[in-house]
């Protein structure tokens, strides 16, 4: 369970974090990538930094760009905030919303399938 203080540490590295990579990194326009959760450790050690990438097929690419340029944006951070400890970034692969996203399909296919009117055999 995540304290008052380091949900508010989420947030706002959450918003800092988004605000660099939106600024600093440039990303083909058919490529959207999204910070969707920041999780911070008890101590605030560590971050993990959850990236939802769309089209699928490229976020393994986008994970790597990202993780490889974290000094960077590791430094842009500790010059931003002013608290102490700063956790330590890294970068992860969103899986829970593609999990999300199959469990509402999923659920729109049983619907239809409801809604179907019954077949009447003559």
């Amino acid at each position: 369970m995540a304290t008052n203080r380091v949900e508010k540490v989420n947030s706002l590295l959450l918003h800092e974090l988004s605000k660099i990579v939106f600024r600093d990194f440039a990303f083909s326009p058919e490529i959207l990538v999204t910070l969707t959760r920041v999780e911070a450790t008890g101590n605030l050690i560590e971050a993990k930094v959850y990236v939802s990438v769309f089209p699928e097929t490229k976020s393994d690419g986008i994970v790597n760009a990202l993780q490889k340029s974290v000094y960077d944006v590791q430094y842009k951070i500790n010059r931003t905030l002013r608290q102490r400890p700063i956790p330590k970034i890294r970068f992860v692969k969103e899986t829970e919303v593609l999990h999300a996203a199959k469990i509402e399909e999923l659920l729109v296919k049983a619907k239809a399938s409801d809604d179907a009117p019954p077949k009447v055999e003559k």
